[in-house]
């Protein structure tokens, strides 16, 4: 309850609307690339929100966004349920054993790993001009492919969690075979799937920042819209472009926490 009146008597005008706008923000990035979470969590750790409850609010509002741009890549064809069924269950039961873990496990060694995993996408994004623009044949069964992508990413995500979304999509491009637009909406879908799973676990510790979090929800579902449309419409190269730039953000900043 405490958490609940500092909401309201300890937050200023201007603080909500720079929370607003980066809820936009992070919404809009999130349905091209992922990464948002890098620019809201900040901000919420702005305006006073411990480090665990920063996290909890992040996740609740992050969930309409993700929510908002699946929708749209669903109901515009670019993923049908059906297809990715398999996927799904996975990724569930993935973010549950990694949300699990986090107890038990020290993430020491994903935080030095990752950013190595990050630094071999960029370079093989940026030496292979074409990837995504065109499907290609997958190389492995697609029932396989999400049975183990799924769980390992789901367990990932819920274990430690910043650029999932740049390796789920870079898994479905590159040994999956999908165009990079179909590669990013699959990759909502399974983002959104995982993050129900956090969020539940921070709804039952009960501290979430409520009105913060379904505030920003409302900026997140927008910025997801607009940004949606924008992998729909755009060329790739565009989409391939700032998802270039958000993976090496986010492996900066994985670098930069690990040795600071």
């Amino acid at each position: 309850m405490d958490f609940l009146f500092s909401e309201f008597f300890g937050i200023q005008i201007w603080q909500f609307i720079m929370l607003f706008g980066a809820g936009f923000a992070s919404g809009f990035i999130d349905a091209i690339c992922g990464g948002g979470g890098m620019i809201t969590l900040p901000a919420i750790m702005a305006v006073g929100a411990p480090p665990h409850v920063a996290l909890a609010t992040n996740k609740l509002q992050a969930v309409f966004g993700s929510s908002t741009a699946s929708f749209i890549f669903y109901k515009k064809g670019y993923f049908r349920i059906k297809d990715i069924i398999t996927g799904i269950v996975f990724t569930f039961f993935g973010a549950i054993g990694g949300t699990s873990a986090v107890l038990f496990l020290d993430s020491d060694f994903l935080k030095l790993l990752i950013p190595f995993l990050l630094v071999g996408i960029i370079i093989y994004t940026i030496f292979s001009p074409n990837l995504g623009e065109n499907a290609r044949p997958a190389k492995m069964p697609k029932n396989a492919f999400y049975v183990i992508f799924g769980f390992l990413l789901g367990f990932y995500d819920g274990f430690f969690g910043p650029g999932t979304g740049s390796l789920w999509t870079f898994a479905l491009v590159g040994v999956l075979g999908l165009a990079m637009k179909f590669a990013v909406a699959q990759t909502k879908a399974f983002n959104f799937v995982s993050n129900i799973v956090s969020l539940t676990v921070f709804i039952i510790g009960g501290e979430i920042w409520w009105f913060v979090g379904l505030f920003m929800a409302i900026s997140q579902m927008i910025g997801g819209y607009f940004g949606s449309f924008f992998v729909i419409k755009r060329d790739v190269k565009y989409i391939r472009a700032i998802f270039l730039v958000m993976v090496a953000i986010t492996t900066i900043k994985l670098i930069y926490d690990f040795f600071k």
